[in-house]
């Protein structure tokens, strides 16, 4: 056999990507026909704007809790109670297209994916810039001393991170036209 044609043996990160290629097919063989009347681009839409609703009403809690306001982290298991069973329902009526792996795409999905998976990222980076700037002014401020100035960051930042998380799912699920009947 000579130089020429041999092939390299699959590295760590080629059989991880087959791994998940593998899962993420079998999975959307396995919900591929749940929800039917959810998948029509009206209730996508419904959907991201309750995943925006939970994010803003997360966003108003982490506030809450930087006033000191004592009651204010109870409110956080609302916000969750609606955030979970929204994004599964937008995650399986999107067929998780936000996080597909490559090879579980055609090249125009690979391209919108893409697209919406940097407009996340810029997102999530510039969004960041609030609880940073909140805690190193706080921290300045109290002389690190404000313990509901730590928990309401930590919240913010958890608020940030999610929305950029979820952020690439939600703009296909915004764009992407009805499904072919």
């Amino acid at each position: 056999m000579s130089s020429s044609t041999t092939q390299t043996d699959p590295t760590l990160i080629d059989r991880y990507q087959d791994f998940r290629t593998r899962r993420f097919l079998k999975r959307e063989r396995t919900y591929a026909h749940a929800l039917p009347r959810w998948r029509t681009q009206r209730r996508r839409r419904a959907l991201v704007v309750t995943l925006a609703v939970a994010f803003a009403f997360m966003a108003v809690v982490s506030v809450m809790c930087a006033f000191g306001i004592r009651w204010a982290p109870l409110l956080w298991l609302p916000a969750c109670v609606l955030f979970y069973p929204v994004w599964l329902v937008l995650q399986i009526v999107s067929g998780r297209q936000g996080d597909a792996p490559q090879a579980a795409l055609d090249e125009y999905e690979v391209q919108q994916r893409n697209s919406a998976r940097s407009i996340g990222l810029t997102v999530t980076q510039n969004l960041m810039l609030l609880p940073i700037f909140y805690l190193i002014v706080g921290s300045v401020l109290t002389g690190g001393t404000d313990i509901n100035m730590a928990y309401a960051g930590g919240l913010m930042a958890t608020t940030v991170l999610v929305i950029g998380g979820c952020l690439p799912a939600m703009i296909l699920g915004w764009i992407r036209p009805d499904p072919l009947a």
